[in-house]
């Protein structure tokens, strides 16, 4: 691409648009917050704006290396505690992280997946799924299909975010 845009169409483009709602949703529902105030739980839930864009960053990160690379090589112990708990701290805002740079990091992850849905040759292409608790064994997806589940990840988190933010001070994505 030689650092000039792509113009996608058809089936991509309504991919890319589609994701790219939901995703400024997420950030839109950011908007104004202090550090402090995006790694205030509200609800419940332990999920924090902050931690839902960590969160969603590492989704983008880490499904778009799926689509281009496929599954990793080793299994993952998740009854190991140190992985355990690496994955609970990726839903949280750590000590010495901002709002400002989880959104940057969001924002890389989400050019890397906007790059792979325009370059990848093949959205019927399919790797297995890693073995994990939630996965069935021998399941495949498509890269489209890790496509939708991104979307449909962004967009449940966008509404968590939505909720979290009228908690904490009345503000609201939509109305």
């Amino acid at each position: 691409m030689d650092g000039a845009e792509q113009t996608l169409t058809g089936e991509r483009a309504d991919l890319a648009e589609t994701l790219g709602k939901h995703r400024h949703f997420v950030t839109f529902t950011a908007r104004d917050l202090t550090d402090e105030q995006a790694a205030t739980r509200t609800t419940a839930s332990e999920l924090t704006i902050g931690g839902i864009i960590k969160h969603l960053a590492a989704v983008e990160q880490n499904w778009a290396r799926f689509i281009s690379e496929g599954p990793r090589e080793s299994a993952i112990d998740w009854m190991d505690p140190a992985v355990r708990q690496d994955y609970l701290d990726g839903f949280r805002m750590l000590p010495g992280e901002t709002l400002a740079g989880l959104i940057s990091d969001y924002q890389a992850a989400a050019a890397a997946t906007d790059k792979v849905l325009a370059t990848a040759p093949d959205l019927d292409a399919s790797h297995p799924l890693p073995e994990a608790p939630w996965n069935s064994p021998g399941a495949r997806w498509s890269a489209r299909r890790v496509l939708l589940h991104v979307i449909a990840e962004t967009s449940q988190h966008a509404g968590h975010a939505d909720i979290i933010r009228e908690s904490l001070d009345g503000a609201k994505s939509m109305g």
